[in-house]
């Protein structure tokens, strides 16, 4: 008797652990399959609204918000006074150069005469007056020329040029 008592318990435990097996796995399908269901109900592309003809016009109308603030603005500066000089005006510059952080010199034009302007902070001398026209106008606007050779041999030379600086530097404290 107890070894049927052995026996049934033994198989009942083997029936529990296959029951509790073949439940779990039924309990995994199911989430596999509802997952699947869940999946396949969301159609490609259903997650992007779609655009209708209400939101394309509400953009094309705030764009043209945007673009009417735009030139109100512009206008407003203009009626202001906030733009730059106009073109028929008393004092015109004709063309200007940065001597280093805040120093510059200009050429300004009143009536036929320009006038050469130092300016540095708290300070604008006259430098030169010479008559309108006097200097060719290409000149005062030209470009600088640009540089021969290519870059290597530009970089090369101008290495060349510190070598010999530093050497002679040393060369002339010895002394």
């Amino acid at each position: 008797m107890k070894r049927l008592a052995g026996r049934g318990v033994l198989l009942a435990s083997f029936f529990a652990s296959t029951v509790a097996s073949t439940v779990a796995h039924a309990a995994d399908m199911n989430a596999v399959n509802n997952a699947a269901k869940i999946a396949s109900s969301v159609g490609a592309g259903s997650a992007v609204p779609a655009l209708g003809v209400g939101a394309v016009l509400q953009t094309f109308v705030g764009l043209a918000v945007v673009i009417g603030l735009v030139f109100g603005c512009a206008w407003l500066a203009r009626r202001f006074g906030l733009q730059p000089g106009q073109r028929g005006a008393l004092v015109k510059t004709v063309g200007g150069a940065s001597l280093g952080g805040k120093e510059r010199v200009a050429v300004v034009e009143i009536g036929d005469t320009w006038l050469v302007l130092g300016a540095a902070p708290g300070n604008v001398r006259l430098l030169h007056t010479m008559p309108a026209g006097s200097v060719a106008a290409d000149m005062v606007a030209a470009s600088p020329t640009p540089l021969s050779g290519t870059f290597g041999q530009r970089f090369r030379d101008a290495l060349k040029g510190e070598v010999g600086k530093r050497f002679n530097a040393h060369r002339g404290g010895d002394r």
